[in-house]
């Protein structure tokens, strides 16, 4: 492994979880420079605060020594950077059965404009064969794929206790950033991978989709166990204690959400084309059948007022994108049930038409049935109206 002979300029485009996470832990020895279009972003970091809903991230800057700053200014952070970090949000565009790359693609362009020498590491979620498509673009071998692994709540942990690193190149700059990660970690004997880049980005797809395909397993399990009148806790803790399955991931949730593995998964079944596959389109097609199930479920309670507690898909998170629960939503609306949602870090007083209760005691009197995807203390007094499938009271 290369060792890293000096400190390193860093730039970091997208202040998200991945980005803010990774910036934050090479500031520890590296000089890093955050890039992002939303201004408040940019405020917050320059004023030792953190952009994102998790605890040890603004704990991190509190208390850690970190050489940061963050600013709008693409040139500024470019010109003197030795690896330029990209990490902003790739969509999948039904209509167009793929990624948008098109913010990736863009930085990619500013960087080998503003700063042909330095290298490009692709953090963003991006289609197989990607990389060296913009490789052959514009005839360069700077851009790099490295794969990011982060739980949402845990980014930061996670990038301190990495479970592998993978780097997709095997040239020398390539072995010099994956020892940076493994620099910047405290874990310390962490797996470390090189392979090109179409087998990174087949990593990240992959990995999720299987995570996907084991969310819908337990929910298609416990599916069967509430129309038998079964229960789904003594099933799952049977068949996780084989090692081979394990206790991890086997929680039942409202189905599979948030930015990652809905988009992944359906990604990854583009990328396949004209090969066979099954099991990722029927993953795709399970999540939304658990959401039927689910509705059908609620609809037995005949509520007069229904009550969702958060829409985000986890504790610690303030994140509810592509949340599981919006496409139950949709239908409980649709049939004309009143809804009624109580969700804190949303300031409005109504989110698509729906009334948003800002004071927990009203919402709770209020609602006739309760339906969270994640249990909380704040419910226990009420738990004889919750619904929720949340059986081991982890994300």
């Amino acid at each position: 492994m290369i060792k890293a002979l000096k400190k390193y300029n860093i730039a970091v485009v997208g202040i998200g979880y991945v980005g803010i996470s990774l910036g934050l832990v090479l500031s520890q020895r590296n000089n890093v420079f955050f890039i992002d279009i939303d201004k408040n972003k940019v405020d917050l970091i320059n004023n030792k605060k953190s952009p994102i809903n998790e605890k040890d991230v603004q704990k991190f800057i509190k208390n850690k020594e970190l050489q940061f700053s963050a600013s709008e200014n693409y040139e500024q952070a470019f010109k003197s950077a030795d690896f330029i970090i990209i990490s902003t949000p790739t969509n999948f565009e039904e209509q167009n059965n793929e990624f948008d790359t098109s913010s990736v693609d863009s930085v990619v362009e500013k960087a080998l404009n503003i700063n042909p020498d330095a290298y490009i590491i692709i953090k963003s979620t991006i289609p197989s064969g990607h990389t060296e498509k913009l490789r052959k673009n514009h005839n360069t071998d700077k851009i790099i794929f490295s794969p990011e692994f982060l739980r949402e709540g845990k980014s930061l942990y996670d990038n301190l206790y990495p479970s592998r690193i993978i780097v997709g190149d095997t040239n020398s700059k390539a072995k010099e950033f994956a020892y940076l990660l493994k620099d910047a970690a405290l874990k310390k004997d962490i797996p470390i991978l090189f392979m090109n880049s179409e087998e990174a980005e087949s990593v990240k797809l992959f990995a999720n989709s299987y995570l996907a395909m084991r969310v819908s397993f337990f929910n298609e399990l416990d599916n069967y166990a509430m129309s038998h009148n079964l229960d789904t806790k003594k099933i799952i803790d049977g068949i996780s204690l084989d090692s081979r399955i394990g206790e991890n991931y086997n929680n039942p949730s409202f189905g599979y959400g948030g930015y990652c593995l809905p988009k992944d998964t359906k990604q990854l079944k583009s990328n396949f084309k004209k090969i066979p596959e099954a099991l990722i389109s029927a993953t795709i097609t399970s999540n939304l059948l658990r959401k039927d199930f689910l509705y059908k479920e609620i609809k037995k309670f005949n509520p007069k007022v229904l009550g969702v507690y958060r829409l985000i898909m986890k504790k610690n998170s303030d994140n509810y994108r592509s949340s599981a629960i919006f496409d139950i939503l949709k239908k409980i609306t649709d049939d004309g049930t009143r809804v009624i949602i109580y969700e804190p870090i949303i300031e409005l007083n109504f989110f698509e038409d729906i009334e948003v209760v800002k004071d927990i005691k009203f919402f709770k009197k209020h609602s006739d049935l309760i339906i969270t995807n994640r249990i909380s203390s704040d419910l226990e007094d009420v738990k004889d109206k919750v619904f929720t499938r949340d059986i081991y009271g982890e994300n």
